[in-house]
């Protein structure tokens, strides 16, 4: 049975949960890959804390290089996050031959096409199904079970912070910022909690979901992100009322061989399956042309979880190593074109909600429907309920499929006009048609 010496960079939540989940299922792992995982090394500029995990001796140490740098490391695992150190720790894996385990999302996002073709260029490879879903197999599942799909599209709740905060609001009718709180209290959310609420760690995610999907690494200024920083109530008991739930999406698609992305909170029928994924759990809803539609859920962070994911990456490294696979496919899938094509918003086709606060007076209603006519704006519904607040009265507006573009003109127009006594409030609806 062959040994795998393990290096890893980077012991806090993640690096102690890979640690943890190889020594409990050690022999398990052994007996069904032929080889053994061992860690070797580890380097953190911490080596003093209790992760509540007996270390031995002389596998601590504070000097990444030399972990990097070992001849007798087999697989290098980074968990030290960001888009600097990291970066410089990956790359110098790599030229060094050695295979390169990662749970960085916003490295592979910011930094994919350098790191994907280094790893290219080196043969040594770059495993990174962590970065992802944390547990959820869900890039595992493109470049193995789907392979030999054409991904349509592809739905996410990939943030478990934004989800939680979704549904205690849901539930329980309480405001924003009074969950976020607890969700901090929780270990849910970071401070600042910028990168979750605000869709960041999200788009990440995204990024990566979509590059795999369709060939290119996808720069992220390439996916509009909205987050759900400051949604109100009002939108939560709406949504329910008209039969949907909100939920801040990854949303992929092709349209027509452009890459549709983006990140965004959007009302989701209560009926489809990922309205029902609540709390901190995350789920991705994939369409591939031959398998139709597929769906993974589960535990999108922690410890072991995401050890877990981290683990996988490992012995599939070690596998390709061991046997001579050359560049492995989660390098090859990310590298298959030079460049990909984005639909413009011109041709983006979606439907909305909108809330507006209308001055109660005649004509304002006549106003907004003038604005909606010219700008090609189809409605499906409109709701107005008899709560007046200072002269004006709340009006919900389904609209159909319309363009993009079409919409935010309308929306610039209305802003401009005095009827209306707050500013707009638009929600993406996503019917998965």
């Amino acid at each position: 049975m062959k040994e795998l010496k393990i290096g890893i960079l980077g012991f806090g939540t993640v690096g102690a949960g890979v640690v943890e989940g190889i020594r409990k299922n050690e022999e398990l792992i052994s007996q069904r890959t032929s080889i053994r995982p061992y860690v070797a090394k580890i380097a953190d500029i911490d080596i003093e804390s209790d992760r509540g995990i007996a270390i031995g001796e002389g596998i601590l140490t504070t000097d990444a290089l030399s972990v990097i740098d070992d001849p007798d490391i087999d697989v290098i695992v980074e968990l030290v996050g960001g888009v600097t150190i990291a970066k410089n720790f990956v790359l110098r894996a790599l030229r060094n031959g050695k295979p390169v385990v990662t749970a960085n999302k916003a490295l592979l996002a910011e930094c994919g096409e350098e790191i994907y073709q280094a790893a290219r260029d080196s043969k040594a490879g770059i495993y990174y199904e962590a970065a992802v879903g944390g547990g959820i197999p869900v890039l595992r599942s493109q470049r193995a079970g789907l392979i030999g799909n054409h991904i349509e599209s592809i739905y996410g709740i990939l943030n478990g912070t934004c989800n939680y905060i979704l549904t205690r609001m849901e539930n329980e009718g309480l405001p924003f910022d009074e969950i976020l709180v607890d969700a901090q209290k929780l270990g849910y959310a970071e401070t600042p909690p910028d990168l979750d609420i605000d869709g960041i760690d999200t788009a990440h995610k995204a990024v990566i979901l979509a590059s795999m999907a369709y060939g290119a690494p996808i720069p992220m200024k390439a996916c509009p992100v909205k987050g759900i920083r400051g949604l109100s109530n009002q939108e939560i008991v709406n949504a329910d009322e008209l039969g949907y739930r909100i939920k801040l999406l990854a949303i992929i698609k092709d349209n027509d061989g452009e890459v549709e992305l983006s990140v965004e909170p959007a009302l989701i029928p209560k009926n489809h399956m990922i309205a029902s994924v609540s709390d901190s759990f995350n789920a991705v809803f994939v369409r591939g042309d031959l398998v139709d539609d597929t769906m993974y859920y589960g535990r999108g962070a922690g410890r072991l979880p995401t050890g877990s994911a981290v683990i996988g990456d490992i012995m599939e490294a070690a596998a390709d190593k061991f046997n001579g696979a050359g560049v492995p496919v989660s390098v090859t899938m990310m590298l298959q074109k030079d460049a990909l094509a984005y639909c413009p918003s011109e041709k983006i086709v979606k439907r909305y909600y909108l809330r507006l606060s209308l001055f109660d007076q005649p004509g304002s209603m006549a106003k907004l429907m003038d604005i909606m006519g010219r700008n090609n704006i189809s409605i499906a519904s409109i709701v107005q309920n008899e709560r007046f607040k200072g002269g004006y009265a709340p009006v919900v507006i389904l609209t159909h499929n319309i363009k993009e573009a079409d919409y935010t003109s309308a929306i610039k127009e209305i802003g401009e006009l005095d009827i209306s006594g707050a500013d707009p409030v638009s929600i993406r609806i996503e019917d998965f048609e």
